[in-house]
């Protein structure tokens, strides 16, 4: 598994333990998915002012947004090495306001959304109560296993 990163905010510093952290993430999702690790996944982090733009020119939703996922795999194509499996781009400014209405640490927010879009570039939704339930129980199970808390 590759992770592309692209930090394109400078509004919260983030450190080198953090990009491991995702990457343990991304990696632990794919396996607990049962997915083979030959994928390639671009995680870029942005302001609320960039992630708002995508979520209206995307989304047709005119609101920052913590993350947005964009999946880009197709099983059904043969591909040589590692395929695409899809873009992550995760808010930071939002992730750390949410870190703080939570009350938990900004790596574990970090780390959850990860996990989440994770689900979506797999093919996992939240449109209905009970989709919603499944991923929330992925999403804490994978943190689980890397040991991310909720502290």
């Amino acid at each position: 598994m590759e992770l592309v990163i692209d930090n394109r905010q400078d509004k919260v510093n983030i450190d080198d333990n953090i990009f491991t952290i995702l990457e343990k993430v991304a990696k632990e999702s794919l396996l607990y998915e049962g997915w083979d690790e030959d994928y390639e996944i671009s995680l870029s982090f942005v302001d609320n002012k960039e992630i708002k733009e995508l979520n209206k020119y995307y989304r047709g939703k005119d609101s920052v947004t913590d993350v947005l996922s964009f999946p880009m795999v197709d099983e059904d194509t043969p591909m040589m090495g590692e395929r695409i499996l899809g873009d992550i781009v995760i808010s930071v400014e939002k992730a750390l306001e949410q870190s703080k209405e939570y009350g938990h640490s900004f790596l574990r927010e970090m780390a959850f959304l990860t996990a989440h879009s994770m689900l979506h570039l797999m093919g996992y939704d939240h449109m209905n109560e009970d989709e919603e339930e499944e991923m929330q129980m992925k999403q804490e199970a994978i943190l689980s296993k890397l040991e991310i808390k909720r502290i």
